[in-house]
């Protein structure tokens, strides 16, 4: 069994290290009944999964590139063990190695899953786009995924192409505060369309829910499946796409706006995969002159609000980024397939405690910034509040863009 308690909310560290001021927010009960569901301990004297855990998110937070570099960084910090959170006495890259190998990533994945559904509540009414507000309660998700390169002769369960291994990330994300709802590990082979397959299973179609996707998701018997599910589809046509124009509608001028259409597929077997209307509107970006054909079986909302849903998509591409760039997903600890899952989900799981600590803490500072400074003052005892208020206005010299404006419903 874990210790310790769930503190979710309390907002007091009087004396406390920042790394475990961050810790008070984990769901330390709930995590004990997943370590008990999945006999992810069984056997285990010294080196607990709450301890595996700690270890893998301090490397996250800390930008620790390998084993020996978390085990060197820990045992240098041994005095203060017990005051960040663990119950083991020292931490060997032997045994960090033999439990990411060993222990299911299951286990991981469900605390990240259950942190995912403590965080979106706190995110639900952050959005600041007018299209997202205007849609009456109505939840807006992306779906789409990322490609991680590997080395073939290191990860073979992992096949790609004739010489490369990858896994895919395929996440879906809640674009009212860019949490991701769900994320599917693959290997790099699956088509991002089968992802929809698993949706449907894992019931995550949700009734009167909009999804915004790319043309690589474009199948026409799965989209009437999330069309007969009363959920609603925004997605790109495919250039080779056939049909009819059944009736047209007139669009406002100097727009970009160029047609809105209700179409009948004419293909035999795009018209029997869905046999129903679906509406096309065309727009033209008056910046890049690039015309695009949209999608989606929404007949009530404007043109206008169905072009400006597509283009809220990139905030998943923003979170992909993000974790890439400043979440350690691209050098792995281990080369295994549960090693490899186990660094992702905790990742995952780091990355969605940092937004609810912000959430509860009500800082007004970007995920990037807050990083950085758990990064340089993991081992202060100042409340995480108080080191905040310290940085100055404004982005420091040699910042990235992509640093500074990611995520504004997370972010200023």
């Amino acid at each position: 069994m874990l210790g310790g308690s769930h503190l979710l909310g309390t907002g007091m560290h009087s004396g406390q290290l920042v790394f475990a001021q961050v810790m008070t927010y984990l769901p330390l009960k709930a995590f004990s009944r997943m370590v008990l569901a999945r006999r992810a301990q069984h056997k285990v004297k010294d080196f607990s999964c709450l301890d595996q855990f700690l270890a893998l998110s301090f490397a996250q937070l800390t930008a620790r590139e390998s084993l020996r570099d978390i085990e060197i960084n820990l045992r240098v910090q041994r005095q203060h063990f017990y005051h960040l959170g663990f119950r083991c006495k020292t931490i060997s890259r032997n045994t960090l190695a033999n439990a990411n190998r060993v222990r299911p990533w299951e286990v991981f994945a469900d605390l990240a899953h259950h942190l995912i559904g403590v965080a979106r509540p706190l995110y639900a009414n952050d959005t600041t786009s007018a299209e997202l507000k205007s849609l009456m309660g109505a939840t807006v998700y992306s779906l789409d995924s990322t490609t991680i390169d590997l080395c073939l002769s290191l990860f073979s369960w992992a096949p790609f192409r004739t010489t490369k291994a990858a896994i895919k990330l395929h996440t879906l994300m809640d674009l009212r505060g860019s949490i991701p709802s769900f994320i599917h590990i693959s290997d790099g082979k699956m088509h991002d369309v089968k992802v929809l397959d698993i949706l449907a299973k894992q019931g995550y179609i949700e009734v009167g829910a909009y999804y915004v996707m790319d043309k690589a998701y474009v199948d026409f018997a799965r989209l009437h499946q999330l069309h007969t599910a009363r959920a609603f589809f925004v997605t790109r046509a495919k250039s080779n796409m056939q049909f009819v124009v059944v009736q047209e509608f007139p669009v406002p001028i100097n727009t970009g706006l160029v047609s809105d259409q209700h179409i009948q597929l004419t293909g035999y077997t795009s018209h029997k995969r869905y046999p129903e209307l679906i509406r096309q509107v065309t727009y033209t970006d008056p910046e890049t002159g690039k015309t695009l054909e949209f999608l989606t079986n929404n007949m009530t909302l404007s043109a206008l609000t169905i072009c400006a849903l597509y283009k809220q998509r990139w905030q998943v591409e923003l979170f992909f980024k993000w974790i890439k760039q400043h979440l350690r997903i691209k050098a792995f600890f281990g080369t295994t397939e549960n090693a490899v899952k186990t660094q992702i989900w905790t990742a995952i799981a780091t990355y969605v405690l940092i937004a609810i600590v912000k959430k509860l803490l009500e800082l007004d500072h970007s995920l990037y910034e807050i990083l950085r400074v758990l990064d340089l003052n993991m081992f202060e005892t100042t409340p995480i509040s108080t080191l905040l208020g310290k940085l100055q206005d404004g982005p420091e010299i040699g910042q990235h863009p992509i640093q500074q404006n990611l995520f504004p419903t997370l972010g200023h």
